[in-house]
């Protein structure tokens, strides 16, 4: 590649960034959506870039925010605030990346021609060169520091609501939100197991640790292409999170069981029962959202299992369901996403404080509706990947309390409900709950 294509394929990547930040900042929308969009046209490894920019803008948001504006005498707004995204994908590189400070500035500047702001490339330079000017040396790992924040880049209602749930650790439920999160597996233990599918791992040069809590799960030293991992294609292993996984074993089914599945989609958990069970009526699984119930179709077909997918509310049960009740059900509840935030940074900014009373009056609806649906002596699963707890033991307290036929079932001798918080090297913030309905 010439040194011109390599500086058009560094601004294009650059440049699907901004617009990447811009649709969510500006427009509201999420990164799973927003980033596909942007980045379809783009090489492997300029996608690649444009990923780690665009997450790590929305991680440590504030603090560059904090920098850019005051290099700027007013705010961008209208039909130049592509320009402020922008100029946070140039800091972002500064602080964050070990890319070359005049690699960083120039293919930034370039970027701004992709955006049709060639007027502005001025504007962007100086900026950038200001901060680079006012920015400490970089330390032992070629980056560096950003000026602290004291919400720690989170919003002000979050903070205060993680403060008032975790007295004692709240700032470390922070700073793991802030991490780049591990890469989990989920081996499909009816093929191998976590050990010699760790030495077919190790023998393509992939280094992973296996869990000394979760059978199935294998987290690797550095993430990688699923196409690289052996036997990917065959079903031998899944992307999931550890904590994910806990979903498959606190569920308690056996094969004889009726098992429903309440949003499904997009079906790890779905995969993980059927991998491990060969029920004699197969599993329903349910869910609202038809683009992203496609993605449970493909994963079973992936590994040729066999599942009844319905395409509905769960909340409307005279919609879907057919009056014979379950065994077992799994309610993956709608949730804020707040145990996932390092996989998905762009929860911190989208999501309200008055979103939280909205989820938990529609949690408290399903879990109504659904359990109608169980089976006397049946058992439901509550899970969420929140960490808040309005949406998880406070919201199980009150469903107890509203209704006699039902009593909880202790996850272990030490705790009657799991609240998992994301950790380093650890899983996702997950809750669990186990619920019994009395004969």
């Amino acid at each position: 590649m010439d040194n011109k294509n390599s500086k058009a394929s560094g601004a294009d990547s650059r440049a699907a960034a901004a617009r990447v930040l811009h649709r969510i900042l500006n427009d509201g929308e999420s990164l799973n959506t927003a980033f596909p969009a942007e980045t379809a046209a783009l090489a492997e490894s300029d996608k690649r870039l444009a990923q780690a920019i665009s997450y790590g803008v929305l991680r440590f948001l504030p603090a560059l925010n904090r920098l850019v504006a005051a290099k700027l005498k007013q705010p961008l707004k209208g039909k130049l605030a592509i320009l402020n995204s922008l100029l946070l994908v140039g800091a972002y590189q500064l602080y964050c990346l070990r890319t070359k400070d005049h690699a960083a500035v120039s293919a930034t500047v370039e970027a701004a021609k992709r955006l049709k702001r060639k007027n502005h490339t001025g504007l962007v330079n100086g900026v950038l060169r200001q901060l680079l000017r006012e920015a400490p040396d970089r330390d032992a790992t070629d980056q560096r520091t950003l000026p602290e924040d004291e919400l720690f880049n989170h919003p002000r209602w979050f903070v205060d609501a993680v403060k008032h749930d975790y007295p004692d650790h709240w700032q470390q439920i922070l700073l793991a939100n802030n991490q780049h999160p591990p890469m989990w597996l989920r081996v499909n233990l009816t093929k191998t197991n976590a050990h010699d599918y760790s030495n077919a791992l190790a023998a393509e040069g992939i280094n992973g640790y296996i869990d000394n809590e979760v059978a199935s799960a294998i987290r690797l030293e550095k993430p990688c292409l699923v196409n690289s991992l052996p036997g990917f294609e065959e079903g031998t292993v899944s992307v999931q999170d550890k904590s994910a996984q806990l979903a498959g074993v606190l569920l308690q089914a056996d094969d004889s069981h009726r098992v429903l599945d309440c949003c499904a989609a997009p079906g790890g958990k779905t995969l993980h029962l059927l991998e491990t069970h060969s029920f004699k009526t197969p599993l329903t699984a349910i869910d609202v959202d038809a683009k992203r119930l496609q993605r449970v179709t493909e994963n079973l077909a992936r590994q040729n299992q066999p599942a009844e997918v319905i395409c509905a509310d769960v909340s409307d049960l005279d919609s879907w369901w057919d009056g014979q009740p379950f065994d077992r059900i799994l309610l993956d509840a709608p949730c804020s996403g707040t145990g996932v935030i390092r996989r998905h940074p762009d929860i911190k900014w989208l999501r309200r404080k008055s979103d939280i009373d909205k989820l938990v009056v529609l949690q408290a609806d399903i879990l109504t509706t659904v359990w109608q649906a169980l089976a006397a002596g049946g058992e439901l699963l509550y899970a969420t990947c929140s960490v808040l707890a309005r949406e998880n033991e406070q919201q199980i307290n009150a469903f107890l309390a509203s209704h006699d036929d039902a009593s909880l079932i202790p996850i272990n001798e030490h705790a009657e409900m799991l609240q998992k918080l994301p950790e380093p090297e650890g899983g996702d913030g997950f809750f669990y709950a186990r619920l019994k309905k009395r004969p």
